[in-house]
């Protein structure tokens, strides 16, 4: 299906950064933030300015009211000194008129300018308007804020000759607006500067919080080259989940090529007995018919050592509600294996079994620890080899433990060595051929019981003793 032209051009545009979305949005933001500032400001300011205008030109009337009198004719007599010296300049910009019924007074600053006209209004009566258009002196048309108040004159010794006129104060609509650009050009540069230092605090406070990120992503990079082996522990908190699970996935996968790298050398330990078996036989002088049927033996152990094997690898843990599995019918397979093997040493096998012994758990496993046991025991024995299985402790209600011991009048190891020996891919002796993982294995299957292994010196035999320890209720 096609992608739509619009589609993939805000594609191209979104921010694939995380440091460019927020500091777009946060631009944006203050941006945004800013711009309605300045318009609130600039509103306010033409509010006050409008404002104070209306209360200058109020100002001006009532000084103009406090000093006009008339004479006895109804004369006007205006003030000697104006409240502004601009009302004695003729074209200044600010103009005052009194308007009377039949005449009209203007001060010098309204000789020449064509003002608006006037109307008389009523007693305390007050008027702002504007801007109206008059014509100024040069001939140019222009605009005026014009404010009346509206007064009645009565002479103190003739009450009744009392007559109405207005006092209008009138100034040039130009003196607003060059305040206005005063106070916008003040106002925006100043904003904008104030913009430019924001935009450059908040790169620089984007660019240290965004620091811890930096750091995970060098952290891991070093990961992915093999210079670190995990994430370390000191990251904010907000990060903690997300290096924890990185932490435990490369664990996890550690974990499962060492499983998988462990499987294939167990599998290959597995099946080096019952291939030696074949070597052997196929040297010695026997019968077809026998040794068809060796053959057949060895393949089918060989198969069920390799569904085992995978089994374990598929496994997390032994099956907790296996059958017990018979212990000697196992050993005496394996013996008789191991017996054609190393038949020019002439060991011979002794068996001490209860017969009321079981092995709780997987076949598989039994088949491991005894292979492994009684291969080393004869490797390593002179002449003799012994296994020993015990029922282990009972406990009311649950399945008995069980005891398993090999031994072997071998030369024994030395203490020093034991830890040594269990490790994987140590032998007790570089000379002896082997894999060295066998003890390992053994370790592993008694550990998934929650058993123990003991190596010591066998005080009957006087080689090593390998003891095996499964608790009960497994």
């Amino acid at each position: 299906m096609p992608i739509p032209s619009r589609a993939v051009t805000l594609d191209k545009w979104r921010p694939r950064s995380l440091r460019a979305r927020q500091l777009l949005a946060a631009s944006f933001g203050l941006v945004a933030f800013l711009a309605l500032t300045g318009y609130a400001l600039d509103r306010a300011f033409m509010d006050v300015a409008g404002q104070g205008l209306r209360d200058r030109l109020e100002d001006y009337a009532f000084a103009y009211a406090g000093g006009v009198e008339f004479a006895r004719d109804g004369t006007l007599i205006p003030p000697d000194v104006p409240p502004d010296g601009r009302f004695d300049q003729p074209g200044s910009g600010l103009y005052a008129t009194v308007q009377l019924a039949n005449e009209r007074w203007e001060s010098s600053s309204s000789q020449g300018p064509q003002l608006p006209e006037s109307a008389l209004l009523g007693g305390l009566e007050s008027e702002f308007s504007g801007p109206l258009p008059m014509i100024r002196t040069d001939g140019t048309r222009g605009e005026v804020y014009r404010y009346g108040l509206g007064l009645v004159w009565a002479a103190e010794d003739n009450p009744q000759a009392e007559f109405p006129y207005t006092i209008y104060v009138m100034e040039d609509a130009g003196t607003l607006p060059r305040q206005v650009r005063v106070f916008r050009g003040a106002l925006w540069g100043y904003l904008g500067i104030a913009t430019l230092l924001m935009l450059l605090l908040q790169g620089l406070i984007l660019r240290w919080s965004l620091l811890p990120l930096r750091k995970v992503e060098a952290e891991l990079k070093r990961v992915q080259r093999g210079q670190l082996r995990r994430m370390s522990e000191r990251h904010p908190h907000e990060l903690e989940p997300l290096t924890e699970s990185i932490n435990a996935l490369i664990d996890s996968e550690r974990q499962n090529l060492e499983r998988q790298r462990n499987t294939l050398a167990d599998l290959a330990h597995s099946l080096k007995t019952p291939l030696a078996v074949l070597r052997s036989r196929l040297d010695s002088d026997a019968s077809d018919a026998e040794l068809r049927e060796e053959v057949d033996a060895q393949l089918r152990r060989m198969n069920d050592l390799v569904g085992y094997q995978l089994a374990r690898a598929a496994s997390s843990g032994h099956t907790l509600f296996a059958a017990p599995v018979e212990i000697i019918g196992h050993a005496e397979q394996i013996v008789l294996g191991l017996e054609k093997i190393y038949a020019r040493k002439g060991v011979l096998c002794e068996f001490d079994i209860d017969e009321s012994a079981r092995f709780f758990g997987e076949a598989g496993d039994l088949q491991e620890l005894l292979g492994n046991l009684l291969e080393n025991a004869f490797k390593w024995a002179d002449q003799r080899v012994l296994l020993s299985v015990r029922p282990g402790g009972t406990e009311a209600g649950r399945r008995p433990g069980l005891l398993l011991a090999v031994d072997d009048d071998g030369p024994g190891i030395p203490d020093e060595k034991i830890a040594q020996v269990l490790q994987r891919g140590v032998r007790g002796d570089e000379r002896v051929h082997g894999h060295g993982i066998g003890l390992s294995i053994v370790q592993d299957i008694v550990h998934g019981y929650h058993g123990q292994l003991r190596v010591s010196r066998s005080e009957e035999l006087g080689g090593a003793r390998f003891e095996v320890i499964l608790p009960p209720g497994l």
